[in-house]
């Protein structure tokens, strides 16, 4: 159970409602429920579901390299919401059960991009020169600055479901 109350849907602004509505629909949303929490402070949320799904539905990076990368944040924060669901088909079992920056199953891109994001989430001091050179091989500028923010809200997304257990018991 959630540790604050959430905003009951039919209680959301009407311009939340629309974003949730979008979210869920385009698969960016897999629950609703950190949103009804953080709908506690309307603004704040739809500025927050407004810069996700800019780059969930306009981003530069590709959908399965952004599911990778959010799969391997959500198993560092532990966020059980962000663990179950799925927002790229095209990211299996095979690919979880081995979703780790040396695993020789992803490409040479997708390396990079979980390495970074495996120190974002946990060790972001040893973030230095070196990484951003190997990213620069495999990204162009805008890419990596969408992967620096998609690790940033993922990161914060997933440690705030998981702080306030904004998310619905497994069946």
């Amino acid at each position: 159970m959630s540790r604050l109350p959430p905003v009951p849907l039919d209680a959301l602004p009407p311009d939340l409602a629309t974003a949730v509505a979008r979210g869920r629909a385009s698969r960016m949303l897999s629950t609703t429920l950190p949103v009804q929490v953080w709908a506690h402070r309307p603004e704040a949320a739809a500025s927050w579901l407004a810069t996700l799904e800019a780059m969930h539905l306009r981003g530069v990076l590709p959908g399965r390299l952004k599911e990778l990368v959010r799969l391997r944040i959500a198993s560092i924060t532990n966020c059980k919401a962000c663990q179950l669901a799925r927002k790229d088909d095209s990211v299996g079992a095979d690919d979880l059960a081995c979703l780790a920056a040396d695993s020789a199953r992803f490409s040479p891109a997708e390396q990079a991009a979980l390495r970074y994001a495996e120190l974002f989430a946990a060790d972001y001091t040893a973030i230095d020169d070196v990484l951003f050179e190997s990213l620069k091989r495999h990204f162009t500028v805008p890419e990596i600055v969408e992967l620096n923010m998609f690790c940033a809200l993922m990161l914060a997304g997933g440690r705030m479901t998981y702080v306030q257990q904004a998310y619905e018991d497994a069946p």
